[in-house]
């Protein structure tokens, strides 16, 4: 910790979060639509929203699309075992790759798992996957050559709710 005393939400932040967790409303004006709902005036639910963001309390606002309903159901997990004094520029360099969704490193744990470096693909079909895969490896090979010793990919057998946090204040 940085020695600062923890951020403690008031009752409004509190209501203001326990209203988002399951997202904003699907309205042309969300913010406002949520003050609405909230009975506030639109710029406090602004100003609470970007406290909460700079407290770090809220990481950021984004779109989440399921990509299921979009026809990407092909879900591979790339795992590779790549040399601890490269993991971090090549991960670096491997979330950036337009085929990869998020990337992250994770502690090895032998002798049963030898990989280090995660990065995920999303397609329509397996065909697809591996291919992004493969391409991504030769380009990892030559830009990072020997660093990368091996790497697998892992599909998804089955689909699971996936939720954030949910809060009962």
């Amino acid at each position: 910790m940085n020695g600062e005393a923890p951020f403690v939400p008031d009752e409004r932040d509190r209501a203001l979060m326990l209203a988002t967790q399951e997202g904003l409303p699907l309205a042309v004006r969300p913010y406002h639509a949520l003050a609405e709902r909230l009975g506030w005036a639109p710029e406090e639910v602004f100003a609470r929203l970007a406290r909460l963001h700079a407290v770090g309390v809220i990481r950021r606002i984004a779109a989440a699309p399921n990509h299921y309903a979009l026809g990407y159901v092909a879900n591979g997990m790339s795992v590779w075992d790549v040399d601890d004094e490269y993991v971090d520029d090549l991960g670096r360099w491997l979330a950036e790759q337009g085929e990869v969704s998020h990337c992250y490193r994770r502690p090895r744990a032998p002798p049963l798992w030898r990989y280090n470096l995660f990065a995920m693909f999303h397609a329509r079909e397996r065909v697809e996957v591996e291919r992004a895969v493969a391409s991504v490896a030769a380009l990892l090979a030559a830009r990072f050559p020997g660093a990368v010793r091996a790497h697998e990919v892992l599909f998804s057998s089955r689909i699971l709710k996936k939720t954030g946090v949910r809060l009962d204040f």
